[in-house]
């Protein structure tokens, strides 16, 4: 193991703990710079002036480094927005995309162009997808290209300080806080509040309640899998497939694949269902320009996450090996939607463009 490996070992050990630890104490004083730093930024951000847009604007994002929960958060976000008459749109940043302007997502847009979360979001919900480093700017952008966006998500917002939100979704996973510090002594990007900011919601992407923090907490669980090419297809994935698999490995173990920020709990959730596998972790955000895998593997369950870089007819994926993509089932509280129509309720559906 590399020297960055270690050091980056210890720091996710450090983090994680309960309190903070020898290593976490000693790099304090950073963090105190770290929020300096910040909190500088973001007052240098509000005595200009922050651009408000003719829609409101909710923001989704988690106080952690790392994945949290927010692209299934956003996901069933947008499918609550629609359902209530809303027509959304979504900008984005893009995260580890190649590219550097803004871009107008589409199907056939590449993930190294657009970023794999955005191009998961259009392809999932249909919605117009806006990326690009400055978020007011994308909303501009998107507002221009849909007349009939009424409403905008800002996807992985929360330190975004450029662009006014109308509400915030904070969402924490099992591992909550950590060990309370920000970084680089801890997981916070921010540190956590006492009590839940105006305009604020609060979801748990998790077992149960994993702060002092008030909120929901999420349902979540595998939809099943589908193959590749159907996937890309726009075809469900299926429970039947997915326990077909299962009972099929009791004989031969699967290779299971996971390019996210905390692999394993793809992982734990596959051995849940009854699945016997091999693990293969793989970078969050990691570019797939082929499979990852050997080619003599008769089967490999993916992430949808991972399906966006790997289209059919790619290296690796028109051989004998049957790609399984394994969708998440994200079930939002009705306790959430609840607070959901209560924060957009003063918001009319109509534009009032200047």
């Amino acid at each position: 193991m590399s020297l960055g490996a270690r050091l980056s070992a210890s720091l996710q050990r450090a983090w994680w703990q309960s309190r903070p630890g020898l290593l976490a104490q000693v790099l304090r004083p950073l963090s105190w710079l770290y929020i300096a730093l910040a909190g500088f930024d973001r007052w240098r951000w509000q005595r200009r002036a922050i651009a408000s847009l003719p829609v409101p604007v909710v923001v989704v994002g988690n106080l952690i480094v790392g994945g949290a929960g927010k692209t299934p958060t956003t996901l069933a976000l947008l499918q609550a927005l629609q359902a209530r008459g809303w027509r959304p749109g979504v900008v984005s940043r893009g995260y580890g995309r190649q590219a550097t302007g803004p871009c107008a997502v589409s199907n056939n847009t590449p993930a190294t162009e657009c970023g794999d979360e955005p191009l998961l979001i259009h392809l999932r919900s249909g919605v117009p997808v806006q990326v690009g480093s400055d978020r007011a700017d994308a909303a501009r952008l998107l507002l221009a290209r849909d007349p009939a966006i009424n409403i905008i998500v800002s996807d992985d917002g929360l330190q975004h300080w450029r662009l006014h939100r109308d509400l915030q979704i904070i969402v924490f996973d099992d591992r909550g806080a950590g060990n309370g510090l920000c970084l680089p002594a801890g997981p916070l990007r921010q540190p956590l509040p006492a009590t839940l900011p105006p305009n604020s919601l609060l979801l748990y992407n998790a077992r149960a309640a994993s702060t002092a923090l008030p909120g929901p907490v999420a349902a979540r669980k595998l939809a099943g899998a589908v193959l590749l090419s159907d996937w890309w297809a726009g075809r469900p994935a299926d429970m039947a497939q997915l326990n077909h698999i299962a009972g099929a490995s009791s004989q031969q173990s699967v290779l299971a694949a996971a390019g996210l920020a905390e692999p394993e709990r793809f992982f734990r959730m596959l051995e849940a269902a009854g699945v016997r596998l091999r693990r293969l972790p793989l970078a969050d955000h990691a570019e797939l320009p082929g499979a990852p895998w050997p080619a003599d593997e008769a089967d490999v369950l993916i992430t949808e996450k991972d399906a966006v870089k790997l289209r059919p007819g790619q290296p690796g994926t028109t051989g004998p090996t049957r790609i399984w993509v394994v969708a998440l089932d994200f079930a939002l509280p009705d306790v959430f939607y609840q607070a959901l129509d209560r924060a957009l309720q003063p918001f009319p559906r109509a534009r009032h463009d200047h």
